[in-house]
């Protein structure tokens, strides 16, 4: 599927591969190393599989030492061994500090500071702050499991508050750079860890590295050109990157969705991408959701330009609670905007498990994209449980708590059209057979019945949508979510679990979570609740709250 948009790795992200040490300027957003086995989206797996499509052999026949590291939202030049013979020099290197690194930051200070210096803090652990870092002034008796940290910086321009510096560390410390600054007062932009303005990234790049080349002798330095959008956000707060070039981005965030064969529907842009419309990927489709009357036609042939078959798109209202027809054609056009139509109806696959969708009927396609990791997370709890899916839509948490060996499930959806696809969808993978029920109903009077009827369920899915209307019921997310979710806890069983989620942007987290203590004590149940991340392919804008809030609560 799209294998050039979702290349390994970027021949032009290349600086260097002499056989001994290769270099490179890794992206804003890539890991260095896997932070687990079930992962091959970071820099080390992407560039072994780089080597492996061009040399030939498996990935992991190509041979990388690891010497150095940046952090996943820093860019600029990173470098590794390519022979064993150039290992053992580049470690004397980086352990004997023998190696120059200059980097490049945008930072607000709200204060004066000095065109140059040198930062010299004792770092510890933040108790305040899991995974931050503190500094404190140094002490001749540091602080336990405190470490030393320099760093040289000096102010390379000023426009208002905004600074661009160069900074020079001459220790290795986790975070210190973004600490030392937020330390001093300038803060970097982009780093919500540390007090930075939001931004369209982290503003740290790693420009420079200069050390004696590990098998040649001689003084090499590596130079990764700074990003645009440093230098227009420090003079306007704006990100100048080409449409273009952002798509590009997207994607390659994206590489362990596009690299797994069992999945082959997710979102190529969202909020945090800085795209200006949302655009999905349903195999070889595209599909793009604009919150305007009127299609932006430059991002229509830039979507089309990555190598998609063709290009749908949807216009949503701005407020998710204004009414709008959905057939028609002004608001879902039935055919592609570019490129060639998809079928009316096809599959896509999603962990390995198929789902029938449609690209040109209605706002809706069949399938929340969204909901890919809690529909895994189902699957991974439904085993010998009885499973209730509210608002079941075409029931893609039933496949998956199907899938998972659940004993029961009950899909309740007000409409029969949504229900008869969710049959299908069973039927599919497989999966059909009479433990699996479907009831056209209204929830809200449906879970007063089954109350009275005293049916209790193991595992409960929740996701209903911000506004719904019916013959019967007006159901608004902000007025009756914690009303739902009580009648909710009345069903579970003992050790039950409730699946609760909501995409209201305007519900936050930590009200979220509270409606759901709440719920539970309403319906005289205690309950633990964990919050579940949202998915990677989602991220939020800059400074913002993921718009998908998700939490499991058990029955206790």
């Amino acid at each position: 599927m799209l294998n050039a948009l979702f290349a390994p790795w970027r021949d032009a992200r290349v600086l260097l591969d002499d056989g001994d040490v290769i270099v490179i300027d890794k992206p804003a957003g890539i890991s260095t190393h896997a932070p687990d086995h079930d992962r091959h989206d970071d820099a080390v797996s992407r560039l072994q599989r780089w080597l492996a499509a061009r040399n030939g052999g498996a990935p992991t026949d190509q041979y990388l030492g690891v010497h150095q590291r940046l952090d996943r939202d820093t860019s600029g030049v990173l470098l590794f061994a390519r022979s064993r013979a150039a290992n053992k020099g580049l470690a004397a290197a980086f352990e004997g500090r023998k190696v120059e690194k200059v980097y490049v930051a945008v930072a607000e200070c709200s204060r004066q500071i000095a065109d140059a210096g040198e930062l010299v803090h004792d770092l510890v652990p933040d108790p305040e702050n899991d995974g931050a870092m503190r500094a404190l002034v140094p002490s001749a008796r540091p602080a336990p499991k405190s470490v030393r940290a320099i760093t040289k910086y000096k102010v390379l321009a000023r426009e208002g508050l905004r600074l661009l510096l160069e900074l020079r560390p001459e220790t290795g410390r986790t975070h210190q750079l973004r600490v030392q600054c937020a330390a001093m007062g300038a803060p970097l932009s982009g780093d919500a860890l540390y007090g930075g303005e939001a931004a369209p990234r982290l503003m740290l790049h790693a420009r420079d590295l200069t050390l004696e080349h590990p098998t040649k002798g001689k003084k090499v330095t590596f130079h990764a050109p700074v990003p645009a959008v440093f230098a227009t956000w420090l003079e306007s707060a704006t990100d100048a990157t080409p449409l273009d070039q952002r798509l590009r981005d997207a994607a390659d965030l994206r590489y362990q969705l596009a690299s797994d064969d069992d999945t082959t529907a997710f979102r190529l842009a969202h909020d945090g991408d800085g795209v200006g419309a949302h655009v999905d990927l349903y195999n070889d489709h595209a599909l793009v959701h604009f919150y305007t009357p009127e299609a932006d036609e430059a991002l229509l042939d830039a979507v089309m330009a990555l190598g998609v078959k063709g290009v749908y798109a949807k216009f949503r209202p701005k407020q998710a609670n204004t009414l709008v027809d959905t057939r028609r054609d002004a608001v879902a056009p039935a055919h592609a905007l570019r490129g060639e139509n998809a079928p009316d109806e096809f599959t896509v696959k999603e962990h390995g498990l198929t789902f029938l969708v449609r690209l040109g009927d209605g706002l809706s396609t069949g399938l929340f994209l969204d909901q890919r990791e809690n529909r895994k997370k189902v699957r991974e709890l439904a085993k010998g449980r009885s499973v209730l899916n509210l608002f079941a839509y075409t029931c893609s948490f039933s496949v998956a708590a199907a899938a998972g060996g659940a004993a029961r499930t009950v899909s309740v959806d007000v409409s029969p059209s949504s229900l008869d696809t969710g049959k299908r969808n069973l039927a599919a993978n497989g999966l059909e057979g009479e433990q699996h029920v479907f009831v056209c109903a209204d929830v809200f009077g449906w879970l007063a019945g089954a109350k009275g009827r005293r049916e209790r369920f193991d595992l409960i899915v929740l996701d209903p949508p911000s506004y719904a209307t019916t013959k019967t019921s007006r159901f608004s997310a902000e007025s009756d979510y914690k009303k739902l979710a009580a009648a909710c806890f009345a069903l579970l069983a003992p050790g039950g679990m409730l699946l609760a989620c909501t995409n209201h942007r305007g519900i936050v987290r930590m009200k979220f979570r509270r409606w759901l203590y709440e719920a539970s004590r309403d319906a005289k149940r205690e309950a633990k609740v964990r919050d579940l991340t949202a998915p990677s392919d989602f991220p939020p804008a800059a400074g913002a709250e993921s718009h998908l809030k998700c939490a499991l609560a058990t029955a206790v």
